[in-house]
């Protein structure tokens, strides 16, 4: 408001309300081979039950990135998951005359084939997503009375496809089909079980049913979990009497249509495909993770993902665990084989975690046992710490650090082998007779004295970083002077004392004036704010000592003086 020349009264409001937002520290990310879903796209999950349902139950190929994810999930409910897939893998198809396509998830398929025919290559039908899984899907197709009479489905559906009252109204006729999709090779469930019907779906790409499509390709587009539609059914004919709008009188088809979808194939993920599935993690803008799950991948990858996600980002934290062959079976040579990977990974980061080994644990899926690594236990006790305190407190030891779900470790090391473990940044996982398998350390792959070689002051300054950065963008475009960034320092000043009131800082100043928002920096339209802390250390340490005295000593006299 201007300066008034004459007396009066002026009004202005200034917002004080702003606070520094709470920041998601539990959120995890993991890319890996699953037998099923959709690839190369985010999907949020929230539980194992989930798990199955978007990326399917568990087979030899998919296992480890399976209960990897699962274990994770054990401990919370906040997994962005990744299915890697290879450029050969392809889709189940029904035409096998020709070479089947790669359509790696809902979004391509949308943008590609949704609104347009193209059932001419590969047939009317072709498996959802990727993968050898599909094949064995099969589609069959009835729009005739006269055939429904036949049908031996007729019984999962109320009365005969005849003409719906929308192309009824338009003046067409003979739009509705019924569709069921059968598993008969059992790799959804039991052998010949129906997984989907689609009742008196129309013909008509403008059909609608309450306010919604009733295309037949566009309602499998939407609730299908097997299958999507290419175009029209009646294959072997041309598409003259399809995809027209309701005022048609469809041609009916000749019998009823089956169609058994083949050709899909599952093709091993490679480095390269694992490291491009990573890369969605990349922009921090677009998606919000704290916890990077890295499953049984190679060195090179845990290597990509620390540089290029956690360290790239630098507000998470990757999690790796040593080979397969370094901890199982491998009697005596465990620490030299770990440290040749460590060698390998050639990564100095406080924004990495490495333990021990893998776990022996129960596959109910198949009824088996499986070795699966810890990355994603020792993420997920991450979780856990952060339910049950804060952050910035130790997830590791008897409190915090419990595996689940754990029959055995591949390598129990004892403790001249921990301590060669912890010298080296490798956090050991340790069974206890009576008291559980604990992660019993508690160190980052900064691998040097440092505040930031513990994984819970690495996790603080993320949490600090994250919250007051967010908070600070109120202070774009504002002016920078005495007010702005007194408004600055009473912004975070409170944030920082509840920080400190909740144990995870000692101490902290915020120095916001003219000392460090100098001419030259107010003239180059940039604002500074130093904030120094003092961060709360874990306990790695105990000693304890014992001290015998005689019967007639003060103990005033001595305490102190051992």
């Amino acid at each position: 408001m201007a300066f008034q020349i004459s007396p009066g009264v002026n009004v202005s409001e200034v917002d004080l309300t702003t606070v520094v937002p709470s920041v998601l520290t539990t959120a995890g990310a993991f890319a890996g081979q699953f037998r099923w879903g959709p690839a190369n796209q985010v999907k949020l999950i929230d539980s194992e039950i989930t798990l199955t349902k978007t990326f399917g139950t568990p087979d030899a190929n998919s296992g480890v990135s399976f209960f990897t994810a699962a274990n994770f999930l054990s401990y919370g409910n906040n997994l962005s998951v990744v299915r890697a897939i290879d450029a050969s893998s392809k889709n189940s198809d029904s035409n096998t005359s020709t070479a089947n396509i790669l359509v790696e998830n809902d979004e391509i398929f949308q943008s590609t084939y949704l609104s347009t025919d193209n059932n001419d290559l590969h047939g009317p039908f072709i498996g959802r997503f990727p993968g050898s899984v599909g094949n064995g899907i099969e589609i069959s197709v009835c729009d005739n009375p006269t055939d429904f009479a036949l049908w031996e489905y007729k019984g999962y559906f109320q009365s005969a496809p005849g003409t719906s009252a929308h192309a009824s109204e338009s003046g067409g006729g003979y739009d509705e089909m019924h569709i069921i999709v059968i598993d008969t090779t059992g790799n959804f469930g039991p052998v010949n079980a129906v997984l989907e019907t689609y009742a008196f779906v129309s013909k008509a790409f403008d059909a609608t049913v309450n306010g919604e499509s009733n295309y037949y390709k566009q309602v499998i587009f939407n609730k299908s979990k097997y299958i999507h539609s290419m175009g029209p059914v009646d294959y072997a004919n041309t598409h003259t009497t399809w995809d027209r709008d309701s005022r048609t009188t469809f041609t009916r088809l000749s019998g009823i249509k089956e169609y058994v979808l083949n050709g899909g194939v599952t093709q091993a993920v490679s480095d390269g495909d694992l490291e491009t599935a990573y890369d969605l993690f990349s922009n921090k803008e677009t998606i919000d993770i704290s916890l990077v799950l890295t499953g049984d991948a190679s060195a090179t990858v845990q290597n990509y993902v620390i540089s290029s996600i956690s360290a790239g980002r630098s507000d998470c934290v990757a999690f790796v665990s040593p080979p397969k062959s370094a901890v199982i079976n491998n009697a005596g040579n465990e620490t030299t084989d770990i440290e040749s990977w460590l060698s390998a990974l050639n990564t100095v980061s406080s924004y990495a975690v490495a333990d021990s080994g893998w776990k022996y644990q129960y596959d109910k899926y198949n009824n088996t046992y499986r070795w699966i690594p810890l990355n994603g236990d020792v993420a997920g006790l991450c979780v856990y710490t952060d339910t049950t305190r804060d952050p910035w407190f130790s997830p590791a030891g008897f409190n915090r650090g419990q595996i689940k779900n754990c029959i055995k470790l591949a390598w129990n090391p004892a403790k001249t082998y921990r301590d060669t473990l912890y010298a080296a940044g490798v956090n050991p996982v340790v069974s206890f007779p009576g008291q559980g398998t604990v992660l019993f350390g508690d160190k980052t792959l900064l691998n040097k004295p440092n505040a930031f070689d513990r994984i819970n002051v690495r996790r603080l300054f993320i949490v600090l970083e994250k919250a007051i950065a967010r908070a600070a963008q109120s202070s774009l475009f504002e002016l920078n002077d005495e007010f702005t960034r007194a408004q600055f320092i009473s912004l975070i000043t409170p944030f920082l004392r509840d920080v400190q009131g909740r144990r995870g800082i000692t101490d902290f100043k915020v120095v916001c004036d003219i000392t460090n928002n100098t001419p030259q920096v107010i003239d180059s339209n940039r604002f500074v704010g130093d904030i120094y802390i003092k961060p709360a250390r874990s306990i790695n340490f105990i000693q304890l000592n014992f001290v015998a005295v005689g019967t007639g000593v003060d103990f005033a006299t001595i305490v102190g003086a051992v």
